[in-house]
C-alpha cells in the first residue's frame, strides 16, 4: 500500500509514493479529488490484458511515482508491467513491459522520461513523450537495485543497490560515474534529495541508520541510527528504513522502518549539517506509508485509516477534523476493505546477506583433535626398562 497525495487532489499533485504493496487494482482520483463526474474513485485493475497474472509473478503493485507537476503517474507490477496514466483527467495513457521485474521508479524534472530499476541492477529508461516506444538500457549494477532519484535539473541519476552502494552518475551519459557513497554496512532501501537543498542525500539502509551525503563528492556528513530512538524494549537484532520523506517548511523528514508501529520525526540541520530527532509519533495499527503536502501537513496510511498531523509550535498534533481528511478517507475506504486481506510487507529479511563463519567451527574441531591427541599420548603403553617390547598399560 501506498500514499501518494497527488491522487487526492491536495496541493499540487507533487505528492510521491513508492514501494507499495495491493492486490493488483489501484484506486485514484482527479486534480479535484474525485475519479468522475460521479464522485466515485478512479480504478484500473493491474492484471494482464487476459484478465488474469502473468504466470511469471503476480499482478502486486511493486511502486508507483507521480511527476513533478503530477500530470503523469507511472505504476510497475511484479508481472513486469510499466502503466503510466494521465491525472487530469484520469486515463491509461500506455501499458509497456520491463525485461526484468522492478523495484524502484522515478521521473525527470522534465516529465519526458521514467527510469525503471529492476532486480538485476539495471535502469531502464522509458519514454513520455512516446508512451508506445520500449525501455532503453541506460547503466548497471553487478547487484540488486533497490532505490532510484534523479537530482535537480535531471543532470545525476542516483541509484542504490543491495551491495551497500550508492551510485551518482551522469544521467545524460550514465557510463560516467561522478562518485560513489559509502558507509553503510547493509542494503541500501531508500533515497531522498531534498528539494530545497539539491545538494544533499538522504539514504536509509537495511543497518537501521540514515545517513546524509554530499553526493557530487561522496562525503558523508551524518549519520542518524535510528535504534537510539527506539524505545526501550523494542530493539530489533534488524532495522530497515523503508520511507523517508522530506517536508520544506522546517526541513522536517519522516521516517518509516520495517516492523514498527511508529513514525519518526527528524529535522535537517543544514548549517551543521546534523540529524536531529524531535519526535516519535505511534500509529494504531501499521504505518504503511507517509507523505507531506504542500500545507506541510503529514500524512500518514495507518492502516485502513488516514491520519493527518501538522506542526504546532514544534510539536506534530493529530487533526481529527480536516475535509481534506475525510476526502481521502471515503475515497480509499472501500478499497482498503477489498485488499485489506491481501496486502503483504516488504520481505526485507531476504535481502540481509547470509554470513558463514567457518573459522569458529575450524577452531573448535582443531581443538577437539588436540585434545584427543593428548589423552591418547596419555594412555600410551609404558616401556619398560631391560625389554624390547612395550607392555600394555
Amino acid at each position: 500500500l501506498g500514499l501518494g497525495l497527488g491522487a487526492c487532489g491536495l496541493g499540487d499533485n507533487s505528492g510521491l509514493g513508492d514501494n507499495s504493496n495491493n492486490n493488483g487494482g489501484l484506486g485514484l482520483g482527479d486534480s479535484s479529488g474525485n475519479g468522475g463526474s460521479s464522485g466515485e474513485p478512479f480504478v484500473y485493475n493491474c492484471t494482464t490484458e487476459e484478465g488474469e497474472a502473468d504466470a511469471e509473478g503476480s499482478d502486486d503493485v511493486v511502486a508507483f511515482v507521480f511527476s513533478p507537476s503530477g500530470t503523469y503517474l507511472a505504476v510497475t507490477a511484479d508481472n513486469k508491467q510499466l502503466i503510466l496514466f494521465r491525472t487530469s483527467p484520469w486515463e491509461c495513457i500506455s501499458v509497456r513491459h520491463a525485461v526484468r521485474r522492478s523495484t524502484s521508479l522515478a521521473i525527470t524534472e522534465a516529465e519526458d522520461q521514467i527510469l525503471l530499476a529492476d532486480k538485476s541492477g539495471d535502469v531502464y529508461s522509458f519514454s513520455i513523450v512516446d508512451p508506445q516506444k520500449p525501455g532503453q538500457l541506460q547503466l548497471g549494477h553487478l547487484s540488486m537495485l533497490l532505490a532510484v532519484a534523479v537530482s535537480l535539473k535531471d543532470r545525476f541519476v542516483i541509484t542504490a543497490d543491495r551491495d551497500e552502494k550508492i551510485r551518482v552518475s551522469s544521467l545524460e551519459q550514465p557510463h560516467i560515474i561522478e562518485a560513489f557513497c559509502l558507509g553503510h554496512s547493509e542494503f541500501v532501501s531508500e533515497l531522498c534529495i531534498p528539494s530545497n537543498h539539491p545538494q544533499l542525500l538522504l539514504s536509509g539502509s537495511g543497518d537501521g541508520t540514515v545517513r546524509l551525503w554530499q553526493y557530487l563528492c561522496g562525503t558523508e556528513l551524518d549519520c542518524f541510527k535510528m535504534s537510539d530512538v527506539q524505545a526501550s524494549g523494542c530493539q530489533k537484532a534488524r532495522c530497515t528504513v523503508t520511507r523517508i520523506v522530506h517536508c520544506k517548511q522546517g526541513d522536517y523528514l519522516a521516517v518509516l522502518c520495517d516492523g514498527f508501529s511508529s513514525v519518526y520525526i527528524l529535522q535537517l540541520d543544514v548549517v551543521a549539517q546534523k540529524l536531529n530527532h524531535r519526535q516519535t509519533i505511534a500509529v494504531t495499527q501499521r504505518a504503511w506509508d507517509v507523505a507531506f503536502d504542500d500545507s506541510s501537513g503529514l500524512w500518514i496510511l495507518d492502516g485502513g485509516m488516514v491520519v493527518l498531523y501538522q506542526a504546532q509550535e514544534g510539536h506534530w498534533q493529530n487533526i481529527l477534523q480536516h475535509p481534506d481528511k475525510l476526502k481521502m478517507e471515503e475515497a480509499i475506504h472501500g478499497q482498503m476493505e477489498e485488499s485489506q486481506d491481501s496486502v503483504i510487507g516488504n520481505n526485507y529479511s531476504s535481502l540481509y546477506k547470509v554470513s558463514l563463519d567457518n573459522m569458529a567451527q575450524y577452531q573448535w574441531k582443531k581443538e577437539l583433535r588436540i585434545h584427543r591427541t593428548l589423552n591418547k599420548r596419555a594412555l600410551e603403553p609404558v616401556q619398560l626398562s631391560g625389554h624390547s617390547k612395550r607392555t600394555t598399560v
